[in-house]
């Protein structure tokens, strides 16, 4: 096996690993992945728009409209008009949102901290640059497929 396709693996894997991982607290609860991303995107930029929500993670306002009403019936979000666009709403955290995330925030640290306790300070420096690079080569690569599928 190459080192490419071992390195490919082994992303492959660990973001099997992170994803299953992610999904299980959310099990028995009204909270879905894509829920959750909404509460990430509010926990981050604070109360916003629809659209905004929608450019953020990159859904379709329909798509975000049904996410924000679960979440909205679920206790997580409100809705209130914004204060200087008569056609706008704004969403953001309640304060059983706000629990739910600060809640999130301390297992991504704790999780975070406990994958990498046996790396020393080099291999996490070389761990962190390398998927770095790797990320923005994937997001280059991505960039030019869609280009080339726009070209006539």
């Amino acid at each position: 096996m190459t080192d490419a396709l071992r390195i490919l693996d082994g992303v492959m894997r660990l973001a099997d690993l992170v994803q299953r991982d992610m999904a299980e607290p959310f099990a028995g609860t009204s909270l879905t992945m894509s829920r959750a991303a909404v509460l990430w995107v509010l926990q981050s930029a604070g109360p916003s728009t629809q659209h905004s929500l929608a450019t953020a993670l990159e859904v379709s306002p329909r798509n975000i409209t049904g996410l924000v009403d679960a979440l909205e019936v679920s206790g997580h979000v409100t809705r209130s008009p914004h204060p200087t666009d008569r056609r706008a709403t704004l969403v953001a955290l309640t304060d059983l949102g706000q629990d739910v995330m600060q809640q999130m925030v301390a297992q991504r640290e704790q999780m975070a901290g406990e994958l990498v306790a046996e790396l020393g300070a080099a291999e996490k420096e070389a761990l962190a640059s390398g998927l770095e690079a790797l990320a923005n080569r994937y997001e280059t690569m991505l960039a030019a497929a869609r280009e080339s599928e726009d070209a006539p």
